[in-house]
């Protein structure tokens, strides 16, 4: 996967983005992909081009990491100290 690319126009709206198949995408983990004119109030979450709202762009953000390994009862039971 490609890197976020941050592009600022003339007019001071940001857009993050990333290519993807040949086609650019909105995008970013970080914060809102589209902030027009500079404006954080009326920014827009994208993740991978779809839009969605900032809380739902939050609990996107929050199920990337999932468990740690010393969370999961394999090691348990596979016998090892915790």
């Amino acid at each position: 996967m490609s890197e976020t690319r941050r592009l600022r126009t003339e007019d001071g709206t940001v857009v993050y983005y990333i290519p993807v198949d040949g086609t650019n995408k909105m995008h970013n983990w970080d914060g809102p992909a589209y902030i027009p004119e500079g404006q954080k109030r009326y920014a827009e979450y994208y993740l991978f081009g779809f839009r969605m709202s900032k809380d739902e762009w939050l609990d996107r953000k929050k199920d990337v990491h999932g468990v740690p390994f010393h969370k999961t009862a394999a090691g348990k039971q596979a016998g090892t100290r915790v």
